[in-house]
């Protein structure tokens, strides 16, 4: 389970990264009345200052990012055990004209927006003068991403999937590449637009090297994909791929999932905490989602089978009381949680994400994974 976005503190080379002194979990819990007592008995607040706690029902530690970047690409990367190079274009104060042109070209549209911010205030500004010369709104939430929006009505979904796709080509270029392409539909009237995220679509790009992931597919284990972990991989790494509209749906499908038999791996991405809150400095918004996962806990744990492990993580940071609306790069909380775990306790800080996927694959007998040391041994 990926909370996207929940970092606990600033890495190590943060300066390089304009995140000095950020960190998003210990900033939240100093500045809200935060009460998550099911996520702190698995031992979750105290990554934050790495406190040694004898009562806890989980192994826990921070995970330090050795990847380039502080996006959910990298991140996700990372966790799946392969490295890159590559930092992501970031377009925070707008695109260049050139770009806009260029995609103005490729769909015989004309480009408004070009701003950067959360997809409903952008849509609920610009959406009527969308549908009234059936523009393209274009915009970005701060990550390295280039985002479409388009009224269902004015513009077919098949149709702004097709812009998309020429537009992830054309952003494949140095310059302006991207992480992602997203398309985002919308549907309703000015004043009440509403998101259709179950029609939403990410183009990405592929991973730069094979994964953990791949690795299982290949080894005839079931890989799920919960959220934007599918978009992220880019198809290519998932053989189930379930869409959700928010944190709660990602959750409720977890929980069915859960009830079911598969033998693999299923990840789910938590987006909300990075899109609704994180992006959008809302440190009572997040708060409140993180409250609201805190209740489902209990829940998720009492449907574990003897066999299962959970592992809880994060991907990047993205500090609701920072500057601007950017992620901040930090360390992230490790959590490993199993009904068969004897002498739960604080594990020692690991020094890649990749570690993650190298115990996952420990306890697969699959190919070591590029980055990271297993602690599956560790996990008595």
């Amino acid at each position: 389970m990926v909370l996207d976005s929940l970092g606990v503190g600033e890495a190590d080379d943060a300066a390089t990264y304009n995140s000095k002194g950020s960190n998003t979990l210990g900033h939240i819990k100093d500045n809200t009345d935060l009460f998550i007592p099911n996520l702190a008995k698995i031992g979750l607040l105290n990554t934050i200052n790495m406190d040694e706690n004898p009562n806890v029902d989980a192994y826990y530690t921070m995970a330090k990012p050795n990847n380039i970047g502080k996006d959910s690409l990298n991140g996700h990367y990372e966790i799946m055990g392969i490295s890159s190079s590559e930092v992501f274009k970031t377009f925070n104060e707008g695109f260049p004209n050139e770009l806009l042109n260029e995609i103005e070209r490729l769909t015989g549209r004309r480009i408004i927006g070009n701003k950067c911010g959360s997809s409903l205030d952008i849509i609920n500004e610009l959406g009527e003068l969308e549908q009234n010369y059936g523009s393209l709104i274009v915009y970005t939430s701060a990550d390295s991403d280039l985002q479409i929006a388009a009224h269902e009505d004015v513009i077919p979904v098949a149709t702004l999937y097709k812009y998309c796709e020429r537009v992830r080509e054309l952003t494949l270029r140095g310059e302006w590449r991207v992480g992602r392409v997203i398309a985002r539909p919308f549907t309703g009237k000015p004043g009440n637009y509403k998101l259709s995220n179950v029609s939403r679509r990410d183009y990405s790009i592929k991973p730069p090297k094979k994964t953990l992931l791949s690795e299982m597919i290949e080894n005839k284990y079931n890989v799920i994909g919960i959220g934007k972990v599918n978009d992220i991989f880019n198809d290519n790494e998932i053989n189930k791929n379930i869409k959700v509209s928010n944190n709660q749906e990602a959750i409720n499908k977890l929980l069915t999932l859960m009830d079911k038999k598969f033998t693999g791996l299923c990840m789910v991405n938590l987006d909300d905490f990075d899109s609704e809150f994180g992006h959008n400095r809302d440190v009572e918004g997040y708060k409140n989602a993180l409250e609201e996962l805190d209740v489902e806990i209990p829940i998720i744990l009492n449907k574990l089978e003897i066999d299962d492990l959970l592992i809880i993580t994060a991907d990047h940071g993205n500090d609701p009381t920072f500057e601007g609306n950017d992620h901040t790069r930090e360390n992230v909380p490790v959590i490993f949680y199993s009904l068969s775990f004897n002498k739960p306790r604080m594990l020692s800080p690991l020094s890649s994400f990749g570690s993650i996927g190298a115990t996952i694959a420990d306890n697969f007998d699959l190919e070591k994974t590029e980055l990271g040391i297993s602690v599956l041994e560790e996990l008595e």
